[in-house]
């Protein structure tokens, strides 16, 4: 089942006048499936690079040399928080040629990335933030009712099996207490942090 996001229309509204489009949200919400439906619906050619792969990161070795390169696509820089050295690159070839829809991040709505993003790129970004699936998205009856039980995280949310999807929550939070609130400066142990859940 394919669900419609409402960010979407936003997204592509951004696109056709800042220079870079940042969808931040939380891990597992579907920020990278919405940028591929938006690379499907859109004329515009696109790059896709995932900024934690080592094939996409050995593009990056020279960032300036591979983007502009790239110009004529919409080059999408996926979990960019895992090369924050790009945000001044990006804003110094914006100040070189300053046109709508060149650039699409993605990544975690880490303190860390909003400064970083913010102080480099300050009037050449528009942020969006995804939420998992919200209750406008799963808007039948019966969708609502899964989505009470189930949560808004497309993986659990579109998990038919119970097994499954308590496995999914487990490794998900797992991975939330172990590695993303750290990276987000909460200082607690992970083991204090997951009798939370």
């Amino acid at each position: 089942m394919m669900v419609n996001r409402i960010l979407l229309e936003k997204i592509q509204k951004s696109m056709d006048f800042f220079p870079v489009v940042g969808i931040v949200g939380p891990r597992q919400c579907g920020k990278t499936t919405l940028v591929r439906q938006l690379m499907a619906e859109s004329h515009q050619k696109f790059t896709y690079l995932d900024c934690e792969h080592p094939r996409d990161l050995a593009k990056l070795t020279d960032p300036v040399l591979f983007l502009e390169s790239n110009q004529d696509k919409c080059v999408v820089l996926d979990e960019i928080q895992a090369k924050p050295g790009l945000f001044p690159v990006l804003r110094s070839l914006i100040d070189v040629q300053k046109k709508p829809g060149r650039y699409v991040i993605l990544g975690s709505a880490s303190p860390d990335l909003i400064r970083d993003s913010s102080e480099s790129l300050a009037g050449r970004i528009s942020y969006h933030e995804l939420s998992p699936f919200n209750i406008l998205e799963v808007h039948r009856r019966s969708e609502l009712t899964n989505h009470w039980f189930r949560g808004g995280f497309p993986d659990a949310f579109l998990q038919e099996d119970d097994d499954l999807r308590s496995e999914w929550f487990y490794n998900f939070v797992k991975t939330y207490v172990e590695r993303d609130l750290p990276m987000l400066g909460l200082g607690l142990s992970p083991s204090v942090i997951s009798r939370f859940w």
